[in-house]
């Protein structure tokens, strides 16, 4: 009877923790969508990047962001979000443009 309970005690705390870790990879998705696919709308013209490549940028710009607006400037929160755009918008950028040359070098290679 005791194994039982602790296997119960313990099998509550495995899903517990490995719940909480699953929400923070669905949030970190969702607002690097979120933040990635408004750094797309602020590069004007067409990325070559996909929606994977836009979901980790607008991550990587979310954490960058939030780092430059808390942290370094200490802006409120408003700001803040707009650092991460602003961030995601360059990250989106620099690999468009890297996409684009990789695209245009095989366009090249492919002519007589």
């Amino acid at each position: 009877m005791a194994a039982l309970v602790l296997a119960l005690i313990v099998l509550v705390i495995v899903l517990a923790v490995a719940g909480w870790a699953l929400w923070i990879i669905i949030s970190a998705a969702v607002v690097g969508a979120i933040i990635g696919g408004l750094g797309r709308l602020v590069v004007p013209g067409r990325q070559q990047i996909g929606i994977l490549a836009t979901i980790v940028l607008g991550w990587v710009g979310s954490l960058i962001g939030s780092l430059i607006g808390r942290h370094i400037l200490h802006v409120g929160q408003i700001l803040t979000v707009l650092c991460e755009i602003g961030v995601a918008a360059v990250l989106v950028a620099i690999a468009s443009s890297r996409a684009g040359n990789a695209l245009a070098g095989r366009t090249r290679s492919l002519r007589w």
